[in-house]
């Protein structure tokens, strides 16, 4: 099956999206607030999730859409095909300014991520996948196919991509059981780029992220020939009715490296 005209709608709003996001991101005041669970919001994630919604609901009426910005809706379990959306990935790393936060737009069809946009507003740099088609990187006109490296290396020897904003202990004991030392430190879905472009060699996440925090990620990385799996070695599914990726997961780029 194709997904070419998913992905074309979905990079052209990721674009489009990501240029009102730098509007607000360049503009003296994000309004931010804090949600319920006390993550921020500022006024870019809202305006961003509106453009995508808008635009995804009109091109395709019969899709159900899982975003973080957008009520709940549980009837799109219901659907076979289901857009999952972030519209502003990394709104920490937007508050900082550090230019490291993302658009990500993905489709899952019967729970498995099929297409996968993620956009850089500040780089301009725009990544996307599908099933069965590849991935790349589009920057500046031009168009790179996207391959994992291959290059045989010791464990202590990895390229280790890492979040920029979240630690944890389970993380703290793999650096030392592995003696890792080389750190990548990244915000956003931009990690999983990272594995993908061939730039690192693994990612482990065991804090919480949330199914529109790896959707277009996993899509990205996989069609790039990494391995995506949560941290029980289970594949991680999507449009599911707890939206929270609680057993965490690894993106690696040959089954030689995992830790």
């Amino acid at each position: 099956m194709s997904y070419l005209k998913e992905l074309d709608v979905s990079k052209a709003v990721a674009v489009e999206a990501g240029k009102k996001i730098l509007e607000i991101y360049n503009s003296e005041d994000f309004g931010t607030t804090l949600k319920e669970d006390k993550s921020p919001l500022t006024k870019a994630d809202l305006a961003s999730n509106k453009i995508i919604v808008e635009v995804l609901k009109k091109e395709f009426p019969d899709y159900a859409i899982l975003s973080e910005e957008e009520k709940d809706n549980p009837d799109r379990l219901k659907n076979d095909f289901c857009f999952v959306v972030d519209p502003l990935d990394g709104t920490k790393e937007f508050i900082k300014r550090n230019g490291q936060f993302t658009v990500n737009i993905a489709l899952s069809y019967k729970h498995k991520s099929v297409m996968g946009v993620i956009y850089v507003p500040v780089t301009g740099e725009l990544y996307y996948a599908a099933q069965g088609y590849g991935s790349y990187l589009e920057k500046d006109g031009k168009v790179e196919r996207l391959s994992v490296s291959k290059e045989k290396k010791e464990k202590s020897d990895l390229n280790v991509v890492m979040s920029g904003s979240h630690c944890c202990e389970e993380m703290e004991a793999l650096l030392k059981k592995y003696n890792l030392k080389n750190f990548i430190k990244m915000g956003s879905s931009l990690k999983g780029c990272m594995i993908a472009s061939g730039k690192a060699d693994v990612y482990y996440r065991h804090n919480p992220t949330m199914e529109w925090d790896t959707a277009a990620m996993q899509c990205i990385a996989e069609e790039a020939g990494a391995i995506f799996m949560q941290m029980d070695d289970t594949p991680m599914l999507y449009n599911r009715e707890n939206c929270l990726n609680y057993k965490g997961f690894y993106i690696i780029n040959q089954i030689e490296n995992k830790l």
